[in-house]
C-alpha cells in the first residue's frame, strides 16, 4: 500500500494558557469542533488545528520537562484581496495578537503582514495574486507548465 505523504492532517500548537488561547481563536471567529479539559480542536479545510498545553505536549512527545518554544514556523492564511488581509490583521490585533509587521506590498508581488498569537505562534495574513483561492478559501498551488 502506498500512503500519500504530502499532507498535514493536524497542526498542534503548544500553549501556556488554554483558556486564553481558546478565547483568542474564538475572537477570530473560529469554532471548536472538539475539546476536553486539556485540549481544543478546530476543524479546518481538510485538516485540524489543536491547542494543547505546552507541558502536556512536551510529555506527550516524550520530552517531559522540555521547554517548548514556538520554533521557526509561520502559519499562513491567504485571502482574496488586500482589504481582506487588512481586516484579518485588524481582527487578530483586536483579539489580542501582537503586531510583528503590518500588511504591506512585498517583494514577490503580493501583500502580507505578520502577527503573533498570545502564545507567540507567528501567523502571516497574505494576498497572493498568483495563487487564486477556491470559493471556500482553500488553496491549490498552480501546476507548472
Amino acid at each position: 500500500m502506498t500512503l500519500p505523504c504530502q499532507r498535514i492532517s493536524l497542526v498542534t500548537l503548544g500553549v501556556d494558557n488554554l483558556d486564553r488561547a481558546r478565547a483568542f481563536y474564538a475572537a477570530l471567529g473560529w469554532a471548536e469542533a472538539e475539546s476536553t479539559d486539556g485540549m481544543a480542536c478546530f476543524q479546518l479545510h481538510g485538516q485540524a488545528l489543536m491547542l494543547f498545553g505546552r507541558a502536556d505536549l512536551a510529555k506527550d512527545q516524550g520530552r517531559e520537562g522540555a521547554e517548548l518554544g514556538t520554533g521557526a514556523v509561520t502559519l499562513a492564511q491567504c485571502f482574496e484581496t488586500r482589504d481582506d488581509v487588512d481586516a484579518a490583521f485588524a481582527q487578530a490585533l483586536a483579539a489580542g495578537a501582537t503586531a510583528l509587521k503590518a500588511p504591506e506590498a512585498v517583494f514577490w508581488g503580493g501583500y502580507s503582514g505578520y502577527y503573533a498569537d498570545p502564545d507567540g505562534h507567528v501567523w502571516e495574513v497574505a494576498h497572493n495574486p498568483f495563487w487564486p483561492l477556491a470559493k471556500d478559501g482553500s488553496l491549490t498551488l498552480p501546476v507548472p507548465a
